[in-house]
């Protein structure tokens, strides 16, 4: 008997083609852009762009900004312009791991329980933990607690059918810890 490994099709990376590149960081940089600029005090493409040089100590260049519009622009906007991106990047990135790992262009955190297992997590700790520690530092370590306990458990179902690792096997263990998980949190 094949496995399913056996009897797929061949999967070949096809690459991305210059326009696409070229296309993606263009907009990359117009979004950035806007994130920066976007706000409820304007600032202007050539302030920001001066401030920019004077931060980077180009010669002859000086900012035109107050230093109350100075703290807005580094202290707010870009920071968090930049962790706006650091984090959709690495949404992305593990969107794309879950999509190669599986061999499916429609995984998702569903699939290994990831999803219900962090809710449930984060269930837990607002139903049972005392008013002071459930602020906002716990709740998020309590959801990604409960979302690798989700994957562990996931793992150790799927190999407890003592079958070859394929990928249909750690999926239909993810929809099993996946509804246990949500009727614990539906219970709790």
């Amino acid at each position: 008997m094949t496995s399913v490994a056996e009897r797929a099709p061949e999967v070949r990376a096809r690459g991305l083609t210059p326009v696409w590149v070229c296309s993606a960081v263009a907009f990359l940089l117009v979004s950035l852009a806007i994130g920066v600029l976007a706000g409820p005090v304007d600032l202007g493409v050539g302030s920001v762009l001066e401030s920019a040089g004077a931060r980077l100590h180009v010669p002859g260049v000086s900012t035109s900004l107050s230093p109350t519009e100075e703290a807005i622009l580094w202290q707010i906007r870009v920071p968090r312009v930049m962790l706006a991106a650091l984090v959709g990047a690495m949404l992305s990135l593990a969107g794309a791991t879950y999509q190669g790992v599986f061999r499916n262009p429609l995984a998702d955190p569903y699939l290994l329980g990831v999803a219900a297992g962090a809710g449930l997590g984060a269930t837990i700790a607002i139903a049972y933990l005392p008013d002071g520690l459930r602020g906002q530092r716990v709740l998020p370590v309590a959801a990604f607690i409960g979302g690798s306990i989700a994957v562990v458990l996931t793992y150790a179902v799927g190999r407890s059918a003592r079958r070859e690792r394929d990928a249909a096997t750690l999926i239909l263990a993810g929809v099993t810890v996946t509804a246990f998980f949500t009727a614990w949190q539906t219970f709790v």
